[in-house]
């Protein structure tokens, strides 16, 4: 019976429905009191759908985060002469837009880029809203509020790229606009102009980051899904019972690699991690133009990469031709 499960198979626990604890005086009831089991939600987490607490900051997140959808969905389709299809066809390479750069940090027309700062705004509340929601349902339930701040990291990001940078830069059209084409084309530009940002020591942070944290929920994962035929999803349980699933897991990385992390440890480690990568990603976007011009250039400068070579004797300095510098 140990051997009931592989990389492909799991087993579906079913049992009385979980409502929650009981909530602290002042909170909004739960809706759904009922809650349903879905075979198919089992197969990816838990079987169970409902009860989900809303609350006043639920609501109102979700109603911000309506209007900015709605107001790129109707600029994409008023794009498309309102054609359902064609919104369909072309979803991707339709984009609501920043205003020009002869705004500034003006308020310009709605249809120069009013709309695109009208559903910024509204994004901003919608996240800030929810964010609030994510913290202080973690405060009524006793828990740390390690979400939270890791959901604040991406928000750090988010902003750097629609507001605090755009503001450093003085202009509005700094920013990304709201399409799926259109942003990684901004992206692509965006290294271009700065000189590729695989020479900004911050990017380079963020993608060693983004690459860690992968290994290292990928590491976890398959250690933990590796001893669940010992029971080794039950990590509390199992960290005191000598001779199962997770000394079994200690002692098979101690083997490979003559270390391992504790089942608190790995958690601290893949946290830090993912909250790293778009932590330094948006110190590394801000610095761009509003500090360093060229980070080829600066990596030329402070030893990190070696200039171009003379070509074909013309004694042009490429670093300089970069710069629009003539001979």
């Amino acid at each position: 019976m140990v051997e009931y499960q592989n990389l492909f198979t799991s087993v579906q626990v079913v049992g009385p429905a979980e409502l929650g604890v009981p909530l602290p005086p002042g909170n909004s009831p739960r809706t759904g009191k009922n809650p349903w089991i879905s075979h198919l939600m089992g197969r990816i987490g838990c079987a169970q759908i409902g009860p989900i607490y809303l609350g006043p900051l639920g609501l109102a997140s979700l109603i911000f985060g309506t209007l900015s959808f709605n107001i790129i969905g109707f600029n994409m389709l008023t794009q498309v002469n309102w054609d359902p299809v064609q919104f369909i066809r072309q979803l991707f390479w339709l984009s609501l837009d920043p205003p020009s750069p002869a705004y500034g940090l003006s308020l310009p027309p709605l249809n120069d880029g009013g709309w695109w700062l009208m559903a910024g705004l509204f994004l901003t509340i919608s996240i800030f809203l929810w964010w609030a929601r994510m913290y202080t349902r973690a405060r009524a339930l006793g828990l740390g509020t390690h979400v939270a701040w890791g959901f604040l990291s991406a928000i750090w990001l988010f902003l750097v790229l629609g507001f605090i940078r755009p503001v450093l830069m003085g202009s509005w059209s700094e920013a990304v606009p709201f399409g799926i084409f259109s942003h990684l084309d901004w992206t692509a530009a965006f290294s271009l102009r700065y000189g590729n940002l695989f020479y900004n020591p911050f990017h380079a942070l963020s993608i060693a980051f983004l690459y860690g944290s992968t290994l290292l929920f990928a590491m976890h994962g398959a250690t933990i899904l590796a001893v669940t035929r010992f029971g080794g999803e039950r990590e509390i349980e199992q960290i005191v019972d000598r001779g199962t699933a997770s000394e079994r897991a200690a002692l098979f990385w101690r083997w490979t690699m003559g270390f391992n992390a504790t089942t608190e440890s790995i958690h601290r480690w893949a946290w830090w991690f993912a909250v790293l990568c778009p932590l330094t990603g948006g110190i590394g976007i801000l610095l761009s133009g509003t500090v360093v011009d060229n980070w080829y250039l600066w990596s030329v400068q402070h030893g990190v990469a070696p200039p171009y070579p003379a070509v074909f004797g013309t004694g042009v300095d490429p670093a300089a031709a970069l710069q629009g510098v003539k001979p």
